[in-house]
């Protein structure tokens, strides 16, 4: 078959051709932005999951929903050796600029990037990775104290009522948010505490790994009261097969039952691992429909790519101690798996595998669910391990 005609998208952030499994939330998403813009009380979103999940996918649905809607969007990847002021301030002047271009909002929007640049100006002593120029003076006095917590909360809500002015929200995407240290976490927050006290239409919408739950709890004993936690998991059967089948049938190709029923155990229904089976079956099949043995061939070519890419990329981040830790873990089976069982594995005390452990975790390889637990971050990772590292 064509390969120029495949359906199928696997890719960080690529949206696949049919959004399974996540009206629900996207509902509820709409209904939030819907009330901050009406001055009502809503909760902001935190979307919660492992790699492959969909996260990255999701934020952009938003993204385009919301435009498509008149709202202006903010949207930033929370890097891991960037500061939050350093990756918001850019993207925080586009979204000012963009009012400035509605009449209604013209001098407030002005205000805002006078508030930004002062921002920017006292945030450069506190953060070397700040280099934002601006050419307009910033107003004395406003955002720029040097103190991120005080400082953000004006910024936020000056930006806030230039879109309070136009009748719309202005709306934070920010993805792998759990890179965003516990000091610059609590401030943003605070600052969106502050507006929705002021009923100021602007919404946070964050995706990030397991360990974001107790980061965000960490950073203000409020927080849970403010957001609403998403997890996003599995697909399920009806799910997985709509995944599959309807990118199939817009083509006008069919699947065989026995094909369909290997990519469903395979992928265990994670969205990205449906997209990559259904991309290389294609590829493999000659024609419709595509067969077993089209999908037996797709599973070795998926499993190669999967470990070169979605898999490699991460295993060449650790060490060659952590990487046993890491085979340790896959050895013992399915997680999740007792901290005090891979310590014991490795012929080690807890203690003194508390800091790799910490390590692990601090670079998204690892999670705790609950204490004494820690689980891959990645699914079907530990498959991927015993593939390249076999118990002895």
């Amino acid at each position: 078959m064509e390969s120029i005609l495949n359906p199928f998208a696997p890719g960080a952030g690529t949206r696949p051709y049919a959004m399974a499994g996540r009206d629900a939330i996207l509902e509820e998403v709409r209904v939030s932005i819907g009330r901050v813009v009406l001055g009502r009380p809503a909760k902001n979103h935190a979307l919660i999951g492992l790699r492959g999940v969909g996260k990255t996918v999701l934020l952009e649905e938003i993204r385009s929903r919301a435009e498509n809607t008149g709202h202006i969007v903010v949207q930033i990847e929370a890097p891991e050796k960037k500061s939050l002021p350093a990756a918001l301030i850019p993207e925080l002047r586009l979204a000012l600029v963009r009012f400035s271009r509605r009449e209604s909002a013209k001098d407030l929007a002005q205000r805002g990037l006078r508030a930004l640049a002062g921002f920017a100006s006292a945030m450069k002593l506190k953060f070397s990775d700040v280099e934002v120029q601006f050419d307009i003076e910033p107003e004395v006095g406003l955002a720029d104290i040097g103190d991120l917590e005080h400082d953000l909360s004006v910024l936020l809500e000056t930006i806030a009522t230039a879109a309070q002015r136009t009748s719309t929200a202005l709306i934070l995407l920010i993805d792998e948010l759990q890179h965003v240290p516990t000091s610059q976490l609590g401030p943003l927050i605070s600052a969106l505490h502050r507006c929705a006290q002021r009923q100021l239409p602007i919404i946070l919408i964050g995706a990030g790994l397991p360990q974001l739950r107790g980061r965000i709890g960490n950073a203000k004993t409020y927080a849970e009261r403010m957001i609403e936690f998403s997890e996003l998991s599995v697909l399920n059967r009806t799910e997985s097969i709509d995944a599959i089948c309807i990118p199939l049938q817009s083509e006008g190709v069919q699947i065989e039952a026995d094909a369909l029923e290997l990519i469903l155990d395979d992928t265990q229904g994670y969205p990205y691992f449906l997209q990559e089976w259904g991309k290389h079956a294609w590829n493999c099949a000659q024609q419709s429909p595509i067969t077993r043995r089209d999908v037996e061939d797709a599973r070795v070519i998926a499993h190669a790519s999967l470990d070169v890419s979605f898999f490699g990329v991460r295993f060449d981040r650790v060490t060659q101690k952590e990487r046993l830790y890491l085979a340790t873990m896959a050895a013992l089976g399915k997680g999740p798996y007792e901290t005090s069982d891979v310590s014991d594995a490795i012929g080690e005390s807890l203690q003194e595998l508390a800091a790799l452990r910490s390590r692990l975790i601090e670079k998204g390889m690892i999670y705790s669910p609950r204490h004494g637990l820690i689980d891959f971050t990645v699914p079907l990772f530990g498959q991927f391990i015993l593939r390249r590292m076999p118990p002895r």
